[in-house]
């Protein structure tokens, strides 16, 4: 019987491995039929991806647009479901285009399904997209 992690270990391999940039070991961390939401996006971007192939892709640029350097400030707080975390945080870097200091907070609510991701939450900042170099989701407002 393989041995999977825990939702909290899953979700501190997955932000080391965005810190590593290595989109593909990210997206392989998915379960094929999982599905990302934004509820929080604002118009022009995507608010709910369904299946690895289309977080993949929607992550792909991912690297090309922000150079994150570190997550401080990481809480993870368990749920009464055993397979769900909520997630605090910020994500610190640059924008690859302008240089200019990337600082997002995050709250995510994330579930896991032996050892993959099926939901994931993500209520990040909407204003944050308005910086200049920060169109990694294609949709043309740079």
């Amino acid at each position: 019987m393989p041995t999977h992690r825990s939702p909290e270990q899953l979700y501190r391999h997955s932000l080391r491995l965005l810190l590593d940039k290595d989109i593909d070991a990210w997206t392989a961390l998915w379960a094929e039929d999982g599905v990302m939401e934004f509820p929080f996006a604002p118009p022009g971007w995507p608010r709910r991806l369904e299946g690895r192939d289309a977080i993949a892709a929607y992550m792909s640029g991912y690297p090309d647009h922000i150079d994150l350097h570190d997550f401080p400030d990481l809480r993870i707080h368990r749920t009464t479901d055993v397979r769900t975390v909520v997630a605090e945080m910020r994500g610190l870097g640059l924008l690859v285009d302008t240089g200019a200091p990337f600082d997002m907070t995050y709250i995510a609510v994330v579930t896991v399904r032996e050892g993959q991701f099926t939901s994931y939450r993500d209520y990040w900042n909407p204003l944050a997209v308005q910086q200049p170099g920060l169109d990694f989701a294609g949709n043309g407002a740079r």
